[in-house]
């Protein structure tokens, strides 16, 4: 069983950054392909970025390409989202997720096992 806890949420003005952290502990918590994912009111879930178990390898949405960096921390133990030039769009709650893969980077949420609980973005313009 893996444990995924985001933290950095906040509160920023249009054109703010912010960084997210998602810590993971328990069971191989480093072999996992890691997201974001982030979902606004009244709105689905979406795919946000996604980073490989050791880091070689990103995707992004495109609505985040440019703006949004995923990067994994020493010994694979925290996954960042620094989030850049943000927009009011861009508000949602964030949360990541490990799928028991290594190396795909898949978008679909239904692929990942395993989630956190959220942490609350709000930009304001």
């Amino acid at each position: 069983q893996v444990q995924l806890v985001e933290s950095g949420g906040g509160s920023v003005q249009a054109g703010g950054s912010l960084r997210l952290s998602c810590a993971l502990s328990g069971g191989t918590y480093n072999k996992y392909t890691v997201a974001w994912f982030r979902q606004a009111p009244g709105k689905e879930r979406e795919f946000v970025a996604a980073i490989t178990w050791d880091g070689s390898r990103t995707k992004y949405a495109d609505s985040v390409k440019g703006r949004f960096t995923i990067s994994r921390g020493e010994y694979e133990r925290t996954v960042y989202l620094q989030m850049g030039s943000l927009r009011p769009e861009d508000t949602a709650a964030f949360y990541c997720a490990a799928d028991l893969t290594r190396t795909l980077l898949r978008i679909d949420q239904r692929d990942y096992i395993y989630w956190g609980q959220g942490t609350q973005v709000t930009v304001s313009s």
